[in-house]
């Protein structure tokens, strides 16, 4: 185990997919939350049988947001790293 090459890598960063997802998942929480906040009448909530689904769903992508980045930010994607001239 000793005699075995190590490999320098380097965090994935900015491009890593699962900030990406968490990204686009996050914008659509804020959407659906405000919406389910301040501008749902509450005609459509007593069609829903008196749920707000806007503010629940946007609730839930934040909550989903939130668990993504955290898997980004406590398991973050290693890439090896080039060595110059390849």
């Amino acid at each position: 185990m000793a005699d075995e090459p190590t490999t320098k890598t380097r965090r994935a960063g900015a491009f890593d997919i699962r900030l990406i997802i968490a990204l686009l998942i996050g914008v659509y929480g804020v959407v659906l939350t405000i919406m389910g906040l301040a501008v749902t009448p509450e005609n459509q909530i007593d069609r829903a049988a008196g749920v707000n689904i806007n503010l629940w769903a946007g609730i839930g992508m934040l909550i989903f947001t939130l668990l993504f980045v955290l898997w980004a930010v406590l398991r973050p994607l290693r890439v090896p790293e080039e060595p110059p001239g390849e």
